[in-house]
């Protein structure tokens, strides 16, 4: 059976739900597994007031009995406190579609009179639940010592050069700073660089770095176009609110290079094939080949700021300026454990 999952729920909603379909029986699971990976994700620099309200925690209420996973579906729900300062109150129609958002393209996509049910589920509140399905996959891919991290290389205009750091202590060090940059002192610049953002009324976006270790050649394939593993985890990384952009290695940097400099040769060590170069991030021709699997991705400053932009209130075809929504200042540090899942998700389907 293939591995596939739903996430249903809206940001103000009482609960987000999960359901992930297709894990193997016996799999040990302790809640605990989830509630790390949840809590991961509500830590980071630049967050807005919400993660002060919330503090996720999973439970489990389908597809593991006595610790072990049984091969049915997996249901997971996590409560939104939030909920309780909207619960049975009247809300007023918002109006003023946010440029950038799912505001405007959801109400014409849906006929919603409000766009409040469109930016409730394009919230990226969402992504708890995808963080709660990745950490299943993760712990999954884990049994067979395939390790998957991740760290920011930059904000905004502050970059963070990486390649003389080892790949596990960038994941190591990337946790122990509020930005996720494996440089402590770079990290201090992203920070500097938030806080003036954030003082401007203004979003920061930036590039984030998810790498896997340890995976075995052959995953993937070459034969049709939607079972390409590079195609797969450029859905499912470019289907997490916000990410615009996503490369396989150094591939933007490939692209203004001759062909041969951007090849990993191959050489054999005893009766061993081995690469003194990973170019291709680990995937050739839709296939893993042994090497890192190294994903790539652009997240755009998020489109709500504090800041007006402008824009047309639908109730009476006036143009006004956006009203603003509660959210993050800087994003990207707390997206990295979400980058995580989804390609924990594509690995361990694959």
């Amino acid at each position: 059976m293939s591995l596939r999952y739903l996430t249903a729920g809206e940001s103000h909603g009482p609960s987000l739900t999960a359901i992930l379909e297709g894990l193997p029986a016996g799999l040990p699971l302790d809640v605990k597994v989830i509630n790390q990976q949840l809590v991961r994700r509500q830590h980071g620099y630049g967050a807005g007031p919400r993660m002060k309200i919330e503090a996720d925690t999973a439970q489990i209420l389908g597809g593991v009995m006595a610790a072990q996973t049984t091969g049915a579906p997996l249901a997971i729900s996590i409560q939104n406190r939030d909920h309780e300062r909207w619960r049975g109150k009247p809300i007023p129609a918002f109006t003023t579609p946010r440029p950038g958002h799912a505001d405007l393209t959801g109400t014409i996509k849906y006929g919603y009179s409000d766009l409040r049910p469109a930016l409730e589920r394009a919230s990226a509140r969402e992504t708890a639940a995808r963080v709660a399905i990745g950490a299943v996959c993760r712990h999954l891919l884990e049994q067979f010592g395939i390790t998957i991290g991740g760290y920011v290389v930059s904000i905004g205009e502050v970059q963070a050069e990486v390649a003389s750091i080892p790949l596990i202590e960038r994941f190591n060090l990337a946790e122990e700073n509020d930005v996720r940059c494996p440089d402590p002192e770079v990290a201090n610049l992203m920070r500097e660089s938030i806080r003036a953002i954030m003082q401007a009324r203004d979003t920061l976006g930036g590039i984030i770095e998810v790498v896997a270790l340890g995976l075995p050649p052959g995953l993937g394939s070459h034969v049709h176009w939607d079972r390409k593993l590079e195609a797969r985890l450029g859905a499912a990384v470019l289907g997490v609110q916000a990410m615009k952009g996503v490369e396989i290695g150094p591939a933007f940097t490939n692209s203004s290079l001759p062909g041969t400099q951007v090849q990993d040769p191959i050489h054999l060590h005893g009766e061993q094939l081995t690469r003194t170069s990973n170019k291709a991030g680990g995937i050739e021709g839709g296939i893993t080949n042994g090497q890192p699997v190294v994903i790539r991705t652009a997240m755009k400053p998020i489109a709500t700021t504090l800041t007006a932009q402008p824009t047309v209130d639908l109730s009476n075809g006036v143009e006004t300026p956006t009203q603003y929504e509660r959210s993050d200042f800087c994003p990207v540090p707390r997206a990295v454990p979400i980058i995580e899942a989804v390609v924990a998700f594509v690995l361990a389907a694959a």
